[in-house]
């Protein structure tokens, strides 16, 4: 059986250096995992929104290859978390901590 070749082994450790802590390093990654994905649907939706008629002409839906084409680019762009995760490990990624009052 064959591995998918998209699939990337992590150093934890690495990723556990940035904050000192595993789990807190996978916090800050999914929450800008969420902000990217937020945006590329934003921004898929965006251009097929161009695409969009009143009609719903069962012939249209499958005529459309530009539609089909931008779809087809952004299944194959790199994934959200990937994204992050790279940008996390080469410190492209902005994380703080809230003060807090403890009196």
């Amino acid at each position: 059986m064959a591995t998918n070749p998209s699939i990337i082994t992590r150093d934890t450790d690495k990723i556990a250096d940035v904050t000192g802590n595993l789990y807190e390093s996978v916090s800050v990654i999914s929450k800008r995992a969420r902000q990217i994905s937020s945006k590329m649907k934003e921004e898929l939706n965006n251009k097929l929104a161009e695409f969009a008629s009143g009609v719903d002409n069962l012939e249209e839906v499958f005529e459309n290859r530009e539609q089909i084409e931008i779809s087809k680019f952004y299944e194959r762009m790199p994934k959200a978390g990937s994204i992050s995760i790279d940008e996390f490990i080469e410190g492209k990624t902005y994380h703080s901590y809230r003060e807090t009052d403890e009196e």
